[in-house]
């Protein structure tokens, strides 16, 4: 008699309560159009450079009474290409039926105006590693794309790998593709809602490493007479690095050459100082402790300073003696006496006695 009541109550399906478990699943079909055919009221440009869609009011009212939990998690699936991404949600401000979602979403959802998706919540991991590159080299231009990244990702709730999303920054639009995400999941994305994401940055498309070229040198810069090292004689400094580079005969060329600051100078007088007669210097004439003159060397060599002649036994010998003789004079002398003895037997005659000395005027005239 009541076989049939469940069917004709509720279309052949078990009453809810009854056998059959409540699906606490969001899961609708929606219109969707870019954000900037929303109305002027309700649009807001700057989300089109984020992460996050628009849906109707109707859509608030069913996740509130399926008591999906924070943050709202979005799949968004075409199903005639069967692509999908995640979103999270900004606003419910959307016509019944519609949904307003970045343009950089729709051209990865491979979508156009008024196209049907089919968006259902999801729980996505959180993220702690993204692998991201960029899509053009422009993005070097970037002074800090450290700072600029943690500040885009802000619009963003999830990261979907192979999604290219899209940054402002100085009114230029760079993409940025998503390469690889952790922990990776069925969903092969990740929540970045409060959560610490490393960030790894591959080379850009169309970026060419520079490749290294050697300085190429003419043949006068090269060493005209290689140095043999066989023929270096390290104990009498016959072949020092000095000789082999010919470091007197850039001393003389430098001393003997004309001066960088030419011309005739003029005294306060008036009369032009008279030029002094050049002297050819010769290399046995340079005085080892004369001031260094700046040394330039050929490519690929090394300059390690002149060779060090030790001292003898017998310099060492007479130096010390020196120094001792310089002691014993340092604190030689007689020594004096503030307080006069009675046994003073060196009387000086320079100081006179002062029983016989008469005694000054109390008062001075002028005349």
């Amino acid at each position: 008699m009541f076989s049939n009541f469940g069917s004709a109550m509720f279309g052949g399906g078990a009453m809810p309560g009854f056998g059959m478990a409540v699906s606490n699943n969001f899961e609708e079909y929606f219109r969707c159009y870019p954000i900037s055919m929303m109305p002027d009221l309700i649009r807001k440009d700057d989300a089109n450079f984020g992460g996050k869609i628009f849906l109707p009011p109707s859509a608030l009212h069913k996740l509130t009474m399926l008591h999906i939990r924070y943050p709202m998690l979005f799949e968004i699936k075409n199903e005639q290409k069967d692509v999908t991404t995640h979103s999270g949600v900004l606003e419910f401000v959307a016509e019944e039926g519609r949904c307003y979602i970045p343009q950089w979403m729709m051209n990865t959802l491979e979508l156009q105006p008024g196209s049907l998706v089919r968006i259902n919540n999801c729980d996505l991991p959180l993220g702690s590693f993204v692998k991201i590159e960029p899509q053009s080299v422009d993005f070097l231009d970037i002074s800090d794309p450290k700072a600029v990244l943690e500040n885009v990702l802000r619009k963003f709730s999830t990261l979907t790998v192979n999604d290219i999303i899209e940054v402002n920054y100085n009114d230029s639009t760079y993409g940025i593709k998503v390469l690889e995400v952790k922990p990776d999941s069925s969903y092969h994305g990740i929540c970045v809602v409060e959560t610490d994401l490393e960030t790894d940055f591959a080379p850009p498309v169309g970026y060419v490493e520079p490749e290294y070229t050697p300085k190429s040198m003419t043949p006068s810069e090269r060493n005209s007479k290689p140095i043999n090292p066989s023929s270096v004689n390290r104990g009498a400094g016959a072949a020092t690095m000095a000789q082999s580079i010919n470091y007197a005969s850039m001393v003389k060329d430098a001393m003997n050459g004309e001066s960088r600051f030419g011309g005739a100078g003029n005294k306060l007088s008036g009369k032009k100082v008279e030029e002094q007669p050049k002297r050819s210097i010769q290399i046995d004439e340079l005085d080892p402790d004369a001031p260094a003159v700046p040394l330039t060397l050929p490519d690929n060599q090394l300059f390690f300073g002149f060779p060090v002649t030790l001292p003898t036994q017998e310099e060492i010998e007479e130096d010390a003696k020196d120094q001792q003789k310089q002691k014993e004079q340092a604190f030689s002398g007689s020594g004096q006496s503030l307080r006069q003895s009675k046994k003073r037997k060196d009387k000086s005659i320079n100081h006179p006695s002062l029983k016989n000395h008469e005694r000054s005027p109390d008062v001075i005239e002028i005349d």
